[in-house]
């Protein structure tokens, strides 16, 4: 390695950038915040000797009203020609949401939220940068683990019936789930609890849950 200064090297800006999802009645929609360029993911540049977990949280606090929350590293992205102020290499981030910890960015104004399909059709919200990029990479990881695990990220209450959780990853998915294939295969990954939907929507429902420990592998 060589023993020459580090000033003698030319050396990217570094940021952060987080997709954040949340359900609605709408589906799955994107936190987005506006910028001088747009709508945008919330993100910042890294301060010296700033650690970037506390980069994230600076920018979800500050930008979106968010706060309390662990988002997960996503990837780098460092294309040299993805900002066109400069060199900047991203570590994108990755959350998901219940409606209550964006209530307080909605209220305040200083948040949007897209749905998911808007994003990604042609004609649709346009994202700066190369926040497209960060946005599909960060969906297709959100879809693959709700299709292989119950709720990852914990958005059902503790006990729900297995129609409130095939109704929860339709939402995530975009589309209908075959029921039987759906319930063959989370069924295994959840243990009952005993009690029973009070019925007010039609037959009382078997309630489960996601057995202790196994939410936080995933999420």
């Amino acid at each position: 390695m060589s023993g020459a200064p580090l000033t003698d090297f030319p050396r990217p800006s570094l940021a952060v950038d987080t997709a954040t999802f949340t359900v609605t009645g709408r589906g799955l929609e994107i936190v987005l915040v506006k910028e001088d360029v747009g709508f945008a993911l919330p993100g910042t540049f890294v301060h010296e000797r700033e650690r970037l977990h506390a980069a994230v949280l600076r920018s979800l606090r500050s930008k979106a009203g968010i706060t309390g929350r662990e988002p997960q590293q996503l990837k780098v992205f460092d294309d040299p020609d993805r900002d066109p102020r400069g060199w900047v290499v991203t570590v994108a981030h990755l959350d998901v949401v219940p409606g209550s910890v964006v209530a307080e960015g909605l209220r305040g104004g200083s948040i949007t939220l897209a749905p998911v399909g808007e994003v990604e059709a042609e004609g649709g919200v346009r994202l700066p940068y190369d926040h497209p990029r960060v946005f599909v990479e960060a969906l297709r990881r959100v879809r693959e683990a709700y299709a292989e695990y119950p709720d990852p990220w914990g958005l059902l209450p503790s006990s729900f019936s297995l129609g409130d959780l095939q109704s929860l990853h339709e939402s995530v998915a975009g589309e209908d789930l075959p029921r039987d294939t759906f319930r063959r295969a989370m069924k295994r990954q959840l243990e009952t609890t005993g009690e029973l939907t009070d019925g007010r929507r039609g037959r009382p429902s078997r309630l489960y849950r996601i057995p202790a420990g196994a939410r936080s592998r995933h999420s």
